[in-house]
């Protein structure tokens, strides 16, 4: 299941693609950089949450297998 550092990862990756897209749009190469980096936030923030989650996964498989 999907985390909130992983959803807010890729909602910071959408956001980031549409200022890039103003940006190229109204000529503002400040705006288009800004999304850009926006961007690479956003897929460092969700690869961290896809790494949290897979840590909480073998966890609790080993607690799983503690307890049996």
């Amino acid at each position: 299941m999907i985390n909130k550092n992983e959803a807010a990862g890729k909602a910071e990756q959408l956001k980031g693609a549409a200022k890039e897209k103003v940006g190229e749009w109204t000529n503002d190469p400040d705006l288009e950089a800004e999304g850009e980096v926006d961007q690479a936030s956003g897929e460092v923030r969700e690869t961290a949450g896809k790494v949290q989650r897979k840590a909480e996964d073998v966890v609790n498989d080993l607690k799983k297998s503690v307890n049996r």
